[in-house]
């Protein structure tokens, strides 16, 4: 041995020397079995977060529900804690499942899940999300195993009920809603015939589409369905633009019909009153009546000619008639025509 391994030997012992030597007395037992004690104690007090409930367990049995803030049980094993949280919403996905989050998301696609039978015997692949809340912690503990499970399982199922019992045309286009809506509601009777303490808070179709073997076709189906939909549309507006026009029309024929219907009745009651006059008249004084009515008509059927009224009573004759003006009008062209 060197001397330098000696001297360090030596300078050991003698640091082991001047190191106290402890002895565990009674008074010290007491005081380490009483810290002990108090921290076991200890170990019984949790807090309950805002929106998390207290379920205390003693031996393994529900005991009692404990409100939000600082609470104490018994310490293990006597009793122990569950604190689920009861106001948030969990979710679980049909049909396909959230690989990764946030700006690049991406899926996967699950067709066994997603791919449903529909009431007229077509196939539709159906995806959607179902939001879900603890409604009664104890039953939601206790009362069923793997929850989250359970509702998927119980969604599927309802799901596929509610889509088998429509056609697939509503399936795709209009009966979105009331999908979602029946589900939710057949959901929810599931699962409180579960007795699992669960809220179901929303039902949402994701992408409700064909199989992707026959999307090609269900396209040009939709496009056929569109186009018919665009020329009933057209016709119907063609339709609302002729009809009212012809009923107009024929309101207005209705009228004008009218109209003169009551203006040749006019006349004819004015013609009737005006013969009914003359008749009158022509009782009161034939003869002048007869010459009136005579004088009128030659006027009226020989407008431009000039007419002699002459009285040939008593045996009368035209040589009474000496028209002088005209014959001097006479005698004055032919002495211009000798010129």
């Amino acid at each position: 041995m060197s001397e330098y391994d000696e001297e360090e030997r030596k300078r050991v012992i003698n640091l082991s020397k001047k190191i106290p030597k402890l002895t565990l007395t009674k008074k010290i037992f007491g005081i380490l079995l009483i810290l002990i004690l108090i921290l076991y104690l200890a170990s019984g007090i949790f807090i309950v977060r805002p929106d998390e409930q207290g379920v205390v367990k003693r031996f393994g049995k529900f005991n009692r529900l404990t409100s939000p803030g600082l609470n104490y049980h018994l310490p293990y094993p006597i009793e122990t804690v569950l604190t689920p949280a009861v106001t948030q919403v969990k979710r679980v996905e049909i049909g396909f499942r959230t690989l990764s989050s946030g700006p690049s998301t991406r899926y996967q696609e699950i067709p066994t899940e997603a791919l449903m039978l529909t009431g007229d015997e077509n196939i539709v692949s159906a995806e959607a999300i179902v939001q879900y809340k603890i409604k009664d912690p104890v039953k939601y503990l206790f009362k069923i195993i793997l929850p989250e499970q359970s509702v998927k399982d119980a969604a599927e199922a309802a799901l596929r009920q509610v889509i088998g019992a429509r056609g697939i045309d509503e399936a795709l286009t209009i009966g979105k809603y009331e999908i979602q809506e029946e589900t939710k509601n057949l959901l929810q009777r599931l699962l409180d015939s579960y007795d699992s303490g669960i809220l179901i808070v929303a039902v949402q179709l994701q992408d409700v589409n064909p199989p992707q073997e026959v999307q090609d076709a269900f396209k040009d189906v939709a496009s056929a369905k569109e186009d018919k939909s665009k020329y009933i549309n057209q016709a119907e507006g063609y339709r609302n633009d002729v009809i009212p026009k012809a009923r107009g029309e024929a309101a207005k024929m209705v009228k004008e019909a009218e109209g003169y219907k009551i203006e040749r009745i006019r006349k004819a009651e004015g013609e009737v009153e005006k013969f009914n006059k003359i008749l009158s008249e022509y009782k009161n004084g034939e003869y002048v009546t007869q010459l009136r009515i005579y004088l009128e008509t030659m006027e009226e059927i020989l407008p431009q000619m000039k007419k002699f009224i002459l009285d040939l009573e008593d045996h009368g004759s035209l040589i009474n008639l000496l028209p002088l003006t005209d014959l001097n009008l006479l005698t004055t062209t032919t002495q211009e025509v000798k010129k």
